[in-house]
């Protein structure tokens, strides 16, 4: 899955907010904010990455047990895919 074009992540006041740049921008309002593990889990996904990939990688850098991590994923993703930012 990855981030779908035209949606980019901008740091403001020391908030980050994923905001839709050109043809995505007109007339929509799908701007959201994201914290420092989100900011981790988008760049990821830029790239393009695995649910499963996602869930190690975010193991590996924080200490907290899969389960949990798992359904915080699942949310985010949850988020994305109802403001459209997600492709699969």
């Amino acid at each position: 899955m990855k981030i779908k074009d035209g949606y980019i992540l901008r740091d403001v006041a020391g908030v980050s907010f994923a905001v839709p740049v050109g043809d995505e921008s007109a007339g929509k309002n799908k701007m959201i904010t994201v914290n420092e593990t989100g900011k981790m889990m988008w760049k990821a996904l830029e790239k393009g990455i695995t649910r499963d990939a996602l869930l190690d990688k975010m193991l590996a850098e924080y200490d907290v047990d899969a389960e949990t991590l798992g359904k915080d994923i699942d949310d985010f993703l949850d988020k994305l895919r109802d403001g459209g930012l997600l492709e699969e």
